[in-house]
């Protein structure tokens, strides 16, 4: 395959390994020499490894799709055992490791598939990633060093009437990515009391600040005409991404009023208070909106 690369975009690699193991010289033998009764080893593996890549979110309910640039597989063999390496890059918001566990993980499973019945203790035994470039850990923005903190604005969440999802999501999602967070906290849809939880979030020394709920039509959400009164600087860009990546998953996430914006140097999001609209508006803003906070501090460029 090619290897593509955007101007403006980050290039994001990854490469994993599978060892697999046979029992004799002779199964050596007939990998190398393509005398393996199923067919030839090693390019019916890697066409399969291809495959696994490409099907990794349909495998993995934690994984989206995301654009597959370059894909290759690799073998060395080291007496009785075969490594295979699979390198995986992306021109996209995500790393791609899982993806590479992925393709080595089948290509060896094709491997042991083509190989039992001529070898009966053939043994894939380690899977893991050797290296990977282009994830968050090499932006110029530390992460730990950042706070957020979720706010869930909802009357009906903060009466006890309905329980919530999609802020325990985001708490929980930050902290994976290496934010700092204090936990969540819930609101009725008051313009007063929006107003106040941004207040209190530049007292804290919070730098990201982000509200689910009360951003649609009814006569109760405020969230959006609140907070987007209280920015300096709105970032239209991440509403439009947001909303484009969640409608092509659902298509009525194009009637919530999602509102992104900087506050006296806080990021300020707002999104609809569904938990499919708080996975939609993570995946495609984080934790590349990160860099705003850069910016407002004049090292983005």
């Amino acid at each position: 395959m090619v290897d593509i690369t955007h101007k403006n975009s980050t290039l994001r690699k990854a490469t994993a390994e599978a060892w697999i193991e046979v029992s004799s010289s002779a199964t050596i033998d007939a990998i190398t020499e393509g005398k393996v009764p199923k067919g030839n080893v090693l390019e019916v593996a890697r066409t399969a490894g291809l495959f696994g890549v490409k099907r990794t979110s349909d495998l993995i309910p934690d994984c989206h799709p995301l654009p597959v640039e370059f894909t290759q597989v690799t073998y060395e063999f080291h007496g009785l055992k075969v490594r295979i390496l699979v390198e995986v890059h992306t021109v996209y918001k995500t790393g791609v490791e899982v993806e590479a566990m992925t393709g080595a993980t089948v290509v060896a499973l094709t491997m042991y598939d083509m190989l039992k019945p001529i070898d009966s203790n053939v043994t894939i035994s380690s899977i893991g990633l050797v290296s990977k470039t282009g994830g968050k850990s090499q932006q110029k923005t530390n992460l730990t060093l950042i706070r957020a903190r979720v706010v869930v604005c909802s009357d009906r969440i903060h009466s006890g009437m309905a329980g919530d999802r999609s802020g325990q999501f985001l708490v929980e999602n930050f902290r994976r990515i290496g934010l700092q967070t204090d936990g969540l906290v819930v609101i009725p849809d008051d313009s007063n009391a929006i107003h106040d939880e941004v207040e209190k979030a530049h007292d804290d020394g919070i730098q990201v600040l982000m509200f689910s709920g009360g951003t649609g039509v009814g006569p109760r959400d405020y969230t959006y005409a609140t907070l987007t009164a209280l920015m300096d600087e709105e970032l239209p860009g991440m509403v439009q991404y947001g909303v484009q990546y969640g409608q092509s998953r659902i298509p009525t996430a194009m009637l919530g009023r999602a509102v992104a914006g900087m506050s006296r140097g806080l990021l300020v999001l707002g999104i609809p208070g569904s938990l499919g609209a708080a996975k939609d508006y993570f995946h495609a803003w984080f934790p590349a909106c990160l860099h705003a906070l850069d910016m407002v501090k004049g090292e983005g460029h």
